[in-house]
């Protein structure tokens, strides 16, 4: 399987594609999507067409992308889920399922830790995917989301295939305990 990775970004975003073999990873390709000095419609076209191209070139099988987090600033953060958007956009364009996953769960995949460092979750991803130098940080993170998604998308599939049989025995989940 081959999984896409997004840290979206209005100036940078970030994409790394991973396969999974197994439980063997393995790099595929990295980079960014930069976007020049341009009003916010000009950028958006921008991260819209460069995450098409993509698409178009490594033809991943599925694709994850990183949640929005509020920021101090909340202009800040309306920008940064207009560029996750037009991300978003192009992968569901693309007939791609798309799995979400905040920062909190990508580190904690990557590193083992939620309080990472950006250089901890670089040291990590190069490690993990056995490559000769740290990848940029965009990238980096890129990778990391499709990391995380590459080990928690087989748990969520399986807790999924579960809970028709626990329905029909009269058990559900509530507050992450069993009840009847």
């Amino acid at each position: 399987m081959k999984i896409l990775g997004i840290d979206p970004g209005l100036r940078t975003t970030g994409f790394g594609i991973i396969e999974k073999h197994g439980t063997k990873l393995s790099y595929v390709a990295s980079g960014t999507v930069k976007t020049a000095d341009a009003d916010l419609p000009q950028r958006l076209k921008t991260i819209l067409a460069g995450v098409s191209e993509i698409i178009a070139t490594y033809r991943p099988d599925c694709a994850a992308i990183e949640k929005v987090f509020v920021n101090v600033n909340p202009q800040s953060t309306l920008l940064l889920g207009q560029a996750r958007g037009a991300a978003i956009c192009a992968l569901v364009h693309a007939d791609l399922s798309v799995a979400e996953y905040t920062a909190l769960q990508i580190k904690q995949a990557v590193a083992g830790h939620g309080r990472a460092q950006k250089a901890q979750v670089q040291a990590m991803v190069q490690r993990l995917l056995s490559l000769s130098g740290l990848p940029g940080t965009d990238a980096a993170d890129a990778l990391g989301v499709a990391i995380c998604h590459a080990h928690s998308g087989e748990a969520l599939s399986t807790l999924g295939g579960l809970a028709p049989a626990l329905a029909k025995k009269g058990l559900r989940v509530r507050r992450g305990r069993l009840v009847g």
